[in-house]
Formats: structure tokens, sequence, C-alpha cells
């Protein structure tokens, strides 16, 4: 028999949670977890039990802010030929926007 792994809390996690998402809503999940700098497993167990993710400034999270920061400027270039602003992009600018206040009280 295998040893027990515990996690931080001295809690033995042998269940398995498994759901369908879009590929939308992954690539929506996806961002979240890089900008939040977590797991996605610690990322989702916090959401579910509505705990404030808080932000922990390290590369990894850097490395994704400048990601998405990226991302944004071309669909901003986008726009600028003319055309609409997506709901995504509002929710993107909208989450890195809560992440980098975040970044900046910890300081």
């Amino acid at each position: 028999m295998s040893l027990k792994i515990y996690d931080g809390q001295g809690r033995w996690r042998n269940k398995t949670v498994a759901f369908r998402i879009s590929p939308e809503e992954d690539a929506l999940l996806e961002m979240a977890v890089a900008l939040s700098g977590l797991t996605k497993q610690d990322y989702i167990i916090r959401r579910l039990q509505c705990h404030d993710v808080v932000v922990q400034g390290n590369p990894r999270v850097y490395k994704a802010l400048r990601n998405q920061l990226a991302a944004v400027l071309d669909e901003l270039q986008i726009i600028a030929a003319g055309e609409a602003v997506s709901a995504d992009l509002l929710d993107t600018i909208r989450l890195i926007a809560v992440t980098m206040d975040g970044l900046q009280s910890e300081s």
C-alpha cells in the first residue's frame, strides 16, 4: 500500500471531481488561474468556498499579466480598426485590473 500524501492542513485528498466546460469557459478559467498564481485545484476550491483569491506576486503571475496585456493590446488594435468591443475583452480587462490592484496593495 502506498503512503498517503496529506495537504498543508493535514487533509487526505482522495476524491476526484470532474466537470465539462466549453472551450471559451476553459480559456477564462485558465486565464484566471494564471493571473492568480495558484494551482487550478486551489483556485477552484477557493472560489467554490467563496473565499478570496489573494494574488501572490511571483514571476509566474507577472508573466501571465504580461501575456494577457499583450493579448488585450492586440484586441484593442483590432477595435481601433472599427470593430466593436467584445464582452470577453471587457472581462479580461476587469480581471487584469483587479489583479494589478491586488499587487499594488501588497507593496
